[in-house]
């Protein structure tokens, strides 16, 4: 194996590893993986079909990334409004609280701005939940495609 290939291994690995750490983009990296290894053979392996089901599960993986806490915030009942500021709350936070600053940072904003829309603390809080939840589902999420993507990339290129 190559030196692109040990390259492409690593930020698969990396890539599953920013999954669950917000400051690393776990997705990004893979796909980058996958680009770098097939542009380092001329274009040929993996072949076509695999590449693109590499790609695809890699941007399913940026989808969940960039929006499953948008999406489970809107399912529980935020408007969009809300849901975009929590995701900015959220994304401030992290850089003051660590991992910790999303959750707090979406969960109150979500919480606090449905409560002084709606004056009902048992809604802000299940739609809080939700937030939390998409959020917490979303990193699941990317784990597993992530995940994917490398299990995925060893048996289209080495076997």
């Amino acid at each position: 194996m190559d030196l692109f290939f040990w390259v492409a291994i690593a930020l698969l690995v990396l890539g599953i590893v920013g999954s669950v750490l917000p400051l690393l983009p776990g997705a990004l990296l893979s796909v980058v993986a996958v680009v770098l290894y097939w542009w380092s053979t001329g274009f040929s392996d993996p072949g076509l079909l695999a590449l693109v089901g590499l790609l695809l599960v890699g941007f399913a993986a940026l989808a969940a990334d960039y929006g499953a806490g948008f999406v489970a915030a809107r399912v529980g009942g935020a408007s969009s409004r809300t849901s975009l500021l929590a995701g900015v709350v959220g994304f401030v936070l992290m850089f003051i609280l660590g991992p910790l600053g999303i959750f707090v940072g979406v969960a109150g904003t979500v919480f606090v701005v449905e409560y002084l829309e709606h004056e009902d603390a048992e809604q802000s809080g299940q739609r809080a939940l939700y937030a939390t939840v998409g959020v917490l589902a979303s990193s699941a999420v990317q784990v597993f495609l992530t995940f994917s993507m490398l299990v995925g990339f060893v048996l289209a290129v080495v076997v």
